[in-house]
């Protein structure tokens, strides 16, 4: 059985670091596609995350304590730091009066005229 395991290690590290070049291959895709800013802030913090935890991973596949340890340290560090800074560039966005360019935007601030439901 262990020599099974130490035979797919490489084969896992390999599906990791491959998922996650596709996963921020699609982030940047979505980047460049999407219309608004917040649209593409959405696309490109979840494929920052995904991708570099997939690579970390891989990383930590091969079982060495010293690489373990700082792969939970980046892994924390992303889940800390990713949410809190999606809030500020998408908050700046909004204060600086970034248009929504989604076909039916719903405004909840309450600033758009009319109902809030269009612009």
């Amino acid at each position: 059985m262990g020599s099974a395991v130490l035979f797919a290690v490489p084969f896992l590290a390999d599906a990791l670091v491959i998922l996650g070049v596709f996963v921020m291959t699609v982030g940047v895709y979505g980047a460049i596609r999407m219309p608004d800013t917040y649209t593409k802030l959405h696309a490109m913090s979840k494929a920052v995350f995904l991708g570099v935890v997939s690579l970390c991973l891989s990383s930590a596949v091969t079982g060495d304590p010293q690489v373990i340890y700082r792969v939970a340290l980046i892994v924390a560090f992303l889940v800390v730091t990713t949410p809190i800074s999606a809030f500020v560039i998408a908050r700046a966005a909004y204060l600086r009066d970034e248009p929504v360019q989604v076909p039916d935007p719903v405004d909840e601030s309450g600033k758009l005229p009319g109902d809030g439901t269009r612009p």
